[in-house]
């Protein structure tokens, strides 16, 4: 069942199980609330039982791309397109978001972004990888993030 996420009253529903629930929910919320401002998107997300192929979609680019598996659960997923780009996110019980940026055009920008709930620590399988930035956001408190391009089609 989907839930619409509701970023003016931020809520755990989903991501209860998380160490991180309401750091998660506040990051989760703060990607509605940029969609909704930018592209006048609604986020609707899916428990990760009835959205495996968009979970097995962002792992395979994981992999193919970097080699890196993804130890947490997941435990959300969405998938959408907005002015010619196909976003895809996973919520992870660590704490962890996942985001593929895939522009439709083959000019366009693809990538893979990390954002990691504020309280949780960086995951072992990215630490030695990525240099995480941060960032501040009244939903989610901070938001470190990082990404890389991705080079091969999916």
């Amino acid at each position: 069942m989907s839930y619409e996420v509701n970023f003016t009253t931020v809520s755990t529903e989903g991501l209860e199980s998380s160490p991180v629930a309401s750091a998660l929910a506040g990051l989760r919320a703060n990607e509605a609330r940029y969609f909704a401002n930018k592209y006048d998107h609604t986020f609707t997300v899916e428990p990760a039982g009835e959205a495996q192929e968009l979970i097995d979609y962002v792992s395979g680019i994981l992999k193919q791309e970097r080699d890196i598996v993804i130890e947490s659960e997941p435990l959300e997923a969405t998938e959408f397109t907005v002015d010619g780009i196909r976003w895809t996110y996973v919520f992870y019980r660590s704490g962890l978001s996942v985001n593929v940026l895939y522009t439709l055009a083959d000019s366009g920008k693809r990538a893979v972004g990390f954002k990691l709930a504020e309280g949780m620590d960086v995951p072992a399988e990215l630490a030695s990888r990525f240099k995480f930035a941060r960032q501040r956001s009244k939903l989610a408190g901070t938001i470190r993030g990082s990404y890389f391009v991705i080079k091969g089609t999916y």
